[in-house]
């Protein structure tokens, strides 16, 4: 009996081993390939997003045709408007914090403890970590990769480069995404060229560019413009 037990033990702890040997194996992979693509990242800027092929996803799916609206335009090309307009809008803390903003994640989730609308406290580099590296969602699984994600860019990333990408990738509206495809679609000029309303106006509709658009903006987003460019006279420069 006692010999039956010890070879059932000795056979168990080879086969623990070998679990253990291919998680720290996937583990370490995972941490290699993860670090080489935000170093990777830093000097070339990023061809398409899991939410592009997602949404196009959903528009076949709707009878709708494939469409990709984007053209990278470099950070010292954009328009001191748009990039003031993203900051004051979604993170004014931007160029203080480390990548989060615990103030705000504690006020956005005593919020969402009191009400059934769920309210962000992401920061730029949050979202931009989830723009470009993860999917769309709000499972705990998919927050853990954002904030790792979040740190590697923080750490690896200048802030400078940051919002640039955050300001090429981002959503701005139907199969529009970034700062430049959004001046055209909506303006028709160039982002550089944006005056400080406009730039409000496009920053306003970042929570749900889909829904809301600056082409039809309602009495909401005016709202939101408004304070988007109170903030923005408040903010002053932006030293990177």
């Amino acid at each position: 009996m006692a010999k039956s037990r010890s070879t059932k033990t000795k056979t168990k702890r080879p086969l623990l081993k070998k679990i253990t040997n291919i998680a720290t194996k996937v583990f370490l992979y995972f941490l290699m390939v993860s670090v080489l693509w935000v170093l990777a990242y830093r000097f070339i800027n990023p061809p398409i997003t899991l939410l592009m092929v997602l949404r196009n996803i959903e528009r076949k799916s709707d009878g709708k045709p494939f469409k990709t609206e984007k053209e990278w335009v470099d950070f010292e090309d954009m328009s001191d408007n748009m990039k003031r307009a993203a900051v004051s809008a979604e993170d004014q803390l931007f160029l203080k914090h480390i990548g989060f903003d615990v103030k705000a994640i504690e006020k956005a989730f005593a919020a969402n403890a009191k009400s059934k609308k769920v309210k962000g406290g992401s920061t730029i580099s949050q979202q931009t970590a989830k723009n470009v590296f993860l999917w769309p969602g709000r499972s705990w699984i998919r927050k853990g990769f954002e904030a790792y994600f979040t740190l590697l860019i923080e750490l690896f990333w200048s802030k400078e480069r940051i919002l640039e990408v955050y300001l090429n990738v981002i959503e701005m509206g139907d199969g529009i995404y970034g700062a430049e495809a959004a001046a055209q679609a909506y303006y028709g000029k160039s982002c550089h060229k944006l005056t400080k309303a406009q730039a409000a106006l496009i920053a306003a509709c970042f929570p749900n560019p889909i829904r809301w658009t600056p082409k039809n903006p309602t009495r909401y987003i005016r709202h939101r413009q408004y304070l988007i460019l109170r903030n923005m006279n408040r903010l002053g420069p932006l030293d990177f």
